[in-house]
């Protein structure tokens, strides 16, 4: 196992593969395909070769989406396979950025991913197999063949947001003329527990099913605490004719957790560390939920040897809750055993339709080489989305004061307040917003990546968008409508002085309508401004050091303009100005047969810009610098171990400076046995050191606390 591993994770980031030439894969252990452009001549076994982990594939929709190597690609990205993500025991999005040079977690409320990406927080630039899936929630990664993280501003390939990056799961296929099947399941030693499966069978020469489920229980250090997910994944693969194939899916979600939204912070910034046993929520009201059905297709076809298509159409259909109370006050110095709790309830149901064309074609125009990617893109999204405040009878608003006590007297909206008088809630007496969002996206893209000469590659391309947006405010009994058009452009300068070292220059824009990530709000003034523009600036050097090492450095500047939360009250945005700029470093693969490695280090430098006279401030959730390590050895052919540390450099939790994330070290540790040839066991250990720790945050008196010394046994079997 830990030699397939090794090789497997190895080689990631040293070659980027298009769909159309890669035709098939096994679930974590082969992927098959074409190395290069092949001749008709050539033999359908010299044409098959095992590249898991050195391809972003887009035969489920990678996301470059050209057949370019990854040492060609003028942008810093991060790949972690499906075979790493279980090695590493990696159960979260949030797990894999903390390994991620150039992005961090943010708190995300409790509820739901969040990712800053060189500064700029986001919580709607995630995408499936290439396409948008931005609704909030926790996304799961039982079902992946791979994650990719790119960073920079991405609107060429992605369209609106991207500003700073994006993060693309891409899902497991079912793999033709091929059966296998394997259970996993792991505990935690808080009282979680999982249990997942993975099963193919080929259903002809040409044909083949595959599901992929899990099941888990969730539980942590935090009081409350705990959550049920369920997800259920089945495929199909037609090869339609040596020219075409078609992959079809449908992804059933239903996840149920408790909101922690972490604790205050003191008189001097820093999270109260007295308290972090403390949870300041209902036990019963602080919960969120999660429905959701997703339809896939992806059509593939090589018109001819120079000119391909892949094709791809997505149904989601997301029906989301979450309710909440938080701290939203605390004053250490005249009132430091008593805090102010604020709250709310929102629902979303939203429907996303997504119907995207490509056409790659390969040509020479004299002695240049050209790659042309052309597409378009249509999204049609319905959103209805409410939020009430929470009411309190005895203040008539929206907000209580409580005693601080472990657990604080509060149950059921309904408790003793600071006063000792008898308090009660409503989550429906006070409604903060109620629209009814509808839009239409159309887009057409196209770039061309020009091989100049054997050492100098140019790329050029843009991307057109009109962004229509209707919004009902149905308490103000009131419609608008707004309509953008943009052009965001990307260019790219490549230069190879030897095969294996590239030097790259690169610039790209992205934008996000005034509507924001979530478009809920063009009322007021809102819907008179134009667009957020962002531009990114980088340049970098990328090389591959023999077959599985690759180093990658990037320097970069970004400015933008994003909606962030206001420091005096979390649930309204300002609109943040500022310029970031920063370093990033990235060492990944084998140094030997038995040592893989993966190191990354990121420096990051900012400042806020026209905010209402203000500068010099830097921006919120910037740490300055982040590094990780992740060292895996082969001890034996049945045996390895592994151990990494991550670090965070304190960051700012406001825009105002006034409330500071301290720094961390957190040190992580694995073993893996093969006790036989369909038996793998594995221990993973979080936080050796037993540190504590504040890891992100959402807004001032909201840092999560970090979870202890931790344990995860994961038993895998193979069939």
């Amino acid at each position: 196992m830990n030699q397939k591993f090794l090789l497997s994770i190895g080689c990631a980031g040293a070659m980027l593969l298009n769909a159309n030439l890669v035709y098939g894969q096994a679930a974590g252990d082969q992927l098959t395909g074409d190395a290069e452009a092949s001749t008709e001549n050539e033999s359908e076994e010299m044409d098959r070769v095992n590249v898991v982990g050195r391809v972003l594939y887009s035969d489920q929709v990678n996301a470059l989406r050209t057949p370019t190597p990854i040492i060609d690609v003028p942008q810093s990205l991060t790949i972690f396979t499906g075979e790493e993500l279980t090695q590493r025991g990696f159960d979260s999005i949030s797990d894999i950025i903390e390994y991620t040079p150039g992005v961090n977690n943010s708190q995300g409320e409790g509820h739901r991913d969040a990712v800053v990406f060189r500064g700029v927080r986001s919580t709607a630039d995630f995408f499936i197999d290439g396409m948008r899936d931005d609704v909030w929630y926790y996304r799961p990664i039982y079902n992946l063949e791979q994650v990719e993280i790119l960073r920079g501003p991405n609107a060429l390939l992605f369209g609106r947001g991207g500003t700073g990056g994006v993060l693309n799961r891409v899902t497991k296929k079912a793999v033709v003329d091929d059966g296998f099947a394997s259970t996993r399941t792991r505990f935690n030693s808080f009282g979680g527990f999982a249990f997942e499966i993975d099963g193919n069978l080929g259903t002809g020469e040409n044909a083949a099913v595959r599901v992929n489920a899990m099941y888990e229980v969730l539980d942590n250090h935090r009081d409350f605490y705990d959550g049920e997910r369920i997800g259920f994944n089945p495929t199909a693969r037609f090869e339609l004719s040596d020219r075409s194939i078609l992959d079809v899916s449908y992804e059933y979600m239903d996840h149920e957790r408790f909101i922690d939204r972490g604790i205050p912070t003191g008189s001097d910034g820093r999270p109260v560390e007295e308290f972090k046993d403390i949870v300041f929520a209902d036990p019963e009201l602080n919960t969120s939920a999660l429905e959701a059905h997703l339809f896939r297709a992806a059509l593939q076809h090589e018109f001819s040897e120079n000119l391909k298509g892949n094709f791809s159409a997505f149904y989601g259909d997301y029906d989301k809750l979450y309710q909440n109370f938080y701290a939203s006050g605390y004053d250490q110095v005249n009132s430091p055993d008593v805090v102010t709790l604020d709250g709310y309830v929102d629902t979303t149901d939203r429907q996303n339709l997504i119907l995207s064309g490509n056409l790659i074609g390969e040509f020479f125009v004299g002695s240049m080489e050209h790659t042309v990617i052309g597409g378009v893109e249509y999204i049609d999204t319905s959103s209805d989305q409410d939020r009430f405040n929470a009411f309190w009878n005895t203040t008539q608003a929206d907000t209580e004061m409580f005693d601080i006590t472990r657990p604080l007297d509060l149950f059921n909206g309904r408790g003793i307040n600071a006063f000792g008088q008898p308090t009660a809630n409503s989550f429906t007496a006070d409604i903060n917003d109620d629209t009814r969002v509808g839009i239409d996206v159309f887009s057409a893209y196209i770039q061309d990546e020009i091989q100049i000469t054997d050492h100098l590659d140019l790329i050029i391309g843009a991307r057109y968008d009109s962004f229509d947006i209707d919004v009902f405010n149905v308490p103000a009994n009131e419609r608008r409508t707004r309509k953008d058009e943009e052009i965001s452009p990307r260019g790219g300068l490549i230069f190879k002085p030897f095969e294996e070292i590239s030097l790259y220059a690169s610039y790209s824009e992205s934008f996000l309508p005034r509507s924001g990530e979530q478009f809920d709000n063009i009322n007021g003034a809102n819907n008179q401004l134009d667009p957020d523009t962002f531009s990114n600036r980088e340049v970098g050097v990328k090389w591959d050091f023999g077959v599985g090492l690759s180093l990658t450095a990037a320097l970069f500047e970004i400015e933008q303009s994003s909606p962030q939360v206001a420091d005096d009250n979390p649930e309204t945005l300002d609109v943040i100005d500022s310029e970031i700029s920063g370093f990033e470093l990235q060492l990944k693969g084998e140094v030997t047969d038995r040592w893989f490695i993966s190191a990354g280090y990121s420096y990051l430098d900012g400042e806020q810009v026209n905010r209402q006279g203000n500068t010099g401030l830097r921006p919120r959730e910037l740490p300055e610098n982040t590094f990780s390590i992740w060292s895996a050895y082969e001890v034996t052919e049945r045996f390895g171990v592994g151990v990494g540390l991550t670090y965070q450099d304190e960051s700012f939790i406001n825009n105002s400076n006034t409330a500071v994330l301290p720094s961390y070290t957190r040190v992580d540790a694995a073993a893996y046995y093969d006790v036989s040839e369909t038996l793998s066991i594995q221990l993973n250990i979080e936080n050796l050191t037993d540190t504590l720790y504040f890891p992100y945050s959402h807004s001032t008196h909201q840092a999560s606390v970090g979870a202890p010394l931790n344990g995860q046994l994961s038993l895998e079997w193979r069939y």
